[in-house]
C-alpha cells in the first residue's frame, strides 16, 4: 500500500507514467469508465476547496467508483475533538482510498501513518499540494511537449504558496530549468525551498519587477495573495494587488507563453486575458481531473 504526501515521493519516471496514463484517459475515456467499480474514495476536506475536491470526486465517478466524505471540519467529528489519527483509522473501515486537505502542515502524513488504505495529500497548510503539482506538470507537458529546457516564472505569493513550493521541487529534477521568482519582498520564496534549488544547481533569479522579466518566460505561474495565510489584514490589503496581469503586460511576452494559475483567482489575472490563447488556467483545472484519475488507478493498483 502506498500513499502520496509529497511530490518528491514520485520519481520522474513515475511522473511521466502518470502523465502518459492521463493522456490515454483523455484520448480513450470509455476504456476507464469501469476501472474502479465497487471502490470508494473518501474526501476529507478540513479546509474549503472547490477544484481539488470536485475534481477528485469527478475523477472517481468517471472511473466508475463512489465517493463519501465531508467538505468542512465542522461537518466531521473533528468539531468534537477527534484526532486526525483516529479519523484515518475510522475511515479505513469505510473507503478504499482517501484524499485529505487540512490547514495544518503534516496532518495528511499523520493520516497516512495511521490509515490502512492509501492517503493522498490534497493540500496541507502552506506546505505541500502534490496533486496540484501533477496537474501543473501535465498542463506544461500538454502545452510544451516537454518538462525540461524551460524558463518558468512564478509571480505573487511565493512565501505561503504551497503549489509554488511543490512545483519548484518537482521541476528541479529536470534539465535546463531556470526559475524567475517575482514577488514583493514580504512574500519571497522561503529559504528552505531556495536551499533545494541550490542543491539542484539550478539557476534562479529573484525580482520584484514582472514586466522586466516577461519577455524571457516560457511559463508564467500566477498565484493569488492568500488572505487566509495572513495574521494581519493590513498587510494582506497592502500586498494583494501588487501584480495584476492585464493584456498590456503581455505586449512583450512570447507568442507561445503559457499562463498557469492554480485558482481560485481573485483579481490577479484580468478576465480580459481569458480569451488569450496563452491562458491555460481553465485547461489546467480540467487536467486536474485526468491526472487524479491516473493517480487513483496507480495507488489502488488497478491495471
Amino acid at each position: 500500500m502506498r500513499s502520496l504526501i509529497d511530490i518528491l515521493e514520485l520519481n520522474t519516471e513515475e511522473i511521466e507514467e502518470l502523465i502518459h496514463k492521463a493522456n490515454d484517459i483523455i484520448a480513450n475515456p470509455s476504456k476507464y469508465s469501469e476501472k474502479c467499480r465497487g471502490k470508494k474514495l473518501a474526501t476529507l476536506f478540513f479546509e474549503p476547496s472547490t477544484r481539488t475536491r470536485l475534481s477528485f470526486e469527478a475523477a472517481m465517478y468517471e472511473l466508475g467508483g463512489n465517493v463519501l466524505g465531508f467538505s468542512e471540519a465542522q461537518s466531521s467529528s473533528a468539531a468534537k475533538g477527534e484526532s486526525v489519527a483516529d479519523t484515518a483509522k475510522m475511515i479505513s473501515c469505510y473507503a478504499d482510498i482517501v484524499a485529505m486537505r487540512h490547514p495544518k502542515e503534516g496532518a495528511p502524513l499523520v493520516a497516512a501513518m495511521n490509515a490502512t488504505i492509501p492517503v493522498i495529500n490534497a493540500g496541507d497548510g502552506g506546505h505541500n499540494h502534490p496533486t496540484q503539482t501533477l496537474t501543473d506538470l501535465l498542463t506544461i507537458y500538454r502545452e510544451k511537449g516537454r518538462l525540461d529546457n524551460l524558463t518558468v516564472g512564478f509571480c505573487g505569493d511565493l512565501k505561503f504558496g504551497r503549489t509554488v513550493h511543490s512545483l519548484i521541487n518537482a521541476l528541479s529534477r529536470y534539465k535546463n530549468i531556470k526559475f524567475v521568482l517575482v514577488s514583493p519582498e514580504e512574500l519571497k520564496l522561503p529559504g528552505y525551498v531556495k536551499d533545494n534549488l541550490k542543491k539542484s544547481g539550478l539557476e534562479y533569479v529573484q525580482t520584484t519587477d514582472l514586466d522586466a522579466v516577461m519577455p524571457e518566460l516560457d511559463i508564467l505561474y500566477m498565484t493569488r495573495v492568500q488572505r487566509e495565510r495572513f495574521f494581519n489584514e493590513e498587510d494582506y490589503l497592502r500586498l494583494r494587488d501588487t501584480y495584476i496581469l492585464r493584456p498590456e503586460r503581455l505586449s512583450n511576452a512570447k507568442e507561445d507563453l503559457s499562463i498557469l494559475h492554480p485558482l481560485p483567482r481573485v483579481n490577479e489575472i484580468s478576465v480580459a486575458i481569458d480569451n488569450d490563447p496563452r491562458a491555460c488556467y481553465f485547461k489546467q483545472a480540467l487536467n486536474g481531473k485526468f491526472i487524479r484519475m491516473a493517480l487513483i488507478l496507480k495507488l489502488l493498483e488497478v491495471e
